[in-house]
C-alpha cells in the first residue's frame, strides 16, 4: 500500500501583471501526516522553496476563497474547474502564483483514496510524535 501520494504540476509564477513564468511545484501528501499537504517550487537559480498547509484550505480553495494568515488560496473564475490563485506570503514578501484546477483536483481526489477525509485521525501517529518532541525539548533543557 502507497503511504504517500506525489504531483507535479506547472504553476505560473506572477512576478508583476507585465511578468510571469512557469514553474514545477510537487504536491505531496503523506498519511502519516495526514492534515498536511506540502507544496515545493523550484524556482530558477534558487533552492527548492517547500510550504505545508492544510488539506482542507487547498480544498475548500476550489470552491472559494480560502485561508487565513501566509496561504491564501481562490478560485480565479466562477465554477470549479477554473484556475486556481495561491498567495504565499511571509511578513512583507508576496508571491502569487496560479494554476490549472483540474491537477489539483486529482491530487486532492488520491488523497483522499489513501486517506479519506474526515478519517485523518485514524491515520498519523500522533502520540508518538507529540513524545518525540517532548523528549526533544526536555533533552535541550537538560543539556543548558
Amino acid at each position: 500500500m502507497h503511504e504517500s501520494v506525489q504531483a507535479e504540476v506547472l504553476m505560473s509564477f506572477l512576478v508583476s501583471e507585465e511578468l510571469s513564468f512557469r514553474i514545477p511545484v510537487e504536491l505531496r501528501y503523506a498519511a502519516a501526516d495526514p492534515y498536511a499537504v506540502r507544496m515545493t517550487f523550484h524556482l530558477p537559480g534558487d533552492a527548492p522553496v517547500t510550504w505545508a498547509f492544510g488539506r482542507d484550505l487547498l480544498l475548500d480553495g476550489i470552491v472559494g476563497p480560502s485561508g487565513d494568515g501566509d496561504v491564501h488560496i481562490a478560485p480565479l473564475g466562477p465554477d470549479e474547474s477554473a484556475d486556481l490563485g495561491i498567495r504565499l506570503q511571509v511578513g512583507g514578501e508576496l508571491a502569487l502564483f496560479q494554476v490549472s484546477a483540474a491537477p489539483v483536483v486529482a491530487f486532492l481526489d488520491r488523497t483522499d483514496r489513501l486517506v479519506p477525509l474526515g478519517q485523518e485521525r485514524t491515520f498519523g501517529d500522533f502520540g508518538a510524535e507529540l513524545e518525540q518532541v517532548l523528549r526533544s525539548i526536555l533533552a535541550e533543557e537538560n543539556a543548558g
